[in-house]
């Protein structure tokens, strides 16, 4: 983009922060030389977030790709030169080595995935987004274990007026379908059900 980039990065080792600091340091030595300049070119500590689960990556590969559409430097996705996606889409041979094995290669030859990623975000993705870059991370043993935000109790405090909206969020908050079906007496089955109609909703309202 104009003053920022984003990388969706597959790491294979614990060197995020080498790379990065390669990455920046010699982008800077390169646009420096380019344009007779001198000094920092980057403003602060780059962020950065764990991708923990499929629904949170797909959100992404739309969030990054839409970029330079929200900017108004490009009016539709693999238009803009500089996203991956372009290369892709243009039948651009010419892939940097770190990109040859990446999953958006195979992904984009799947029925419907480009109409996916054209889908405009809503308020409430960019709310999941953001929740899903608060959430706090334990690493043990290379595992990703997310802390829950909330407790069971705090998820269905109030059931007299809904029930399936609390069962989706407590999902998403890293709960087992067992372990809900427990809390709430019910069978795991009627948990599935419920979480599968919701994401049929969700599916044809964002159709």
């Amino acid at each position: 983009m104009d003053n920022h980039y984003h990388l969706l990065v597959e790491l294979t080792q614990e060197n995020l922060s080498l790379f990065m600091r390669q990455l920046n340091s010699n982008y800077a030595i390169y646009f420096n030389k380019k344009y007779s300049r001198s000094g920092h070119l980057w403003q602060g500590r780059y962020k950065s977030y764990y991708v923990y689960d499929e629904n949170y990556l797909f959100m992404l590969y739309r969030y990054i790709e839409q970029n330079p559409i929200k900017a108004k430097i490009s009016k539709v996705i693999g238009e803009y030169e500089f996203t991956f996606l372009a290369t892709l889409l243009n039948n651009n041979l010419d892939i940097i080595d770190c990109a040859k094995r990446s999953q958006l290669k195979n992904l984009i030859q799947e029925d419907g995935i480009l109409e996916h990623f054209e889908l405009t975000l809503s308020e409430n993705d960019f709310v999941r987004i953001q929740q899903a870059q608060k959430r706090e991370i334990n690493i043990k043993e290379h595992e990703l274990k997310l802390s829950k935000t909330k407790t069971l109790d705090e998820h269905f405090e109030d059931l007299e007026n809904e029930r399936n909206i609390p069962i989706i969020n407590a999902i998403d908050d890293g709960y087992t379908q067992a372990s809900i079906a427990k809390y709430l007496s019910m069978s795991t089955s009627s948990i599935s059900k419920i979480i599968r109609k919701y994401k049929l909703i969700n599916t044809d309202t964002n159709k």
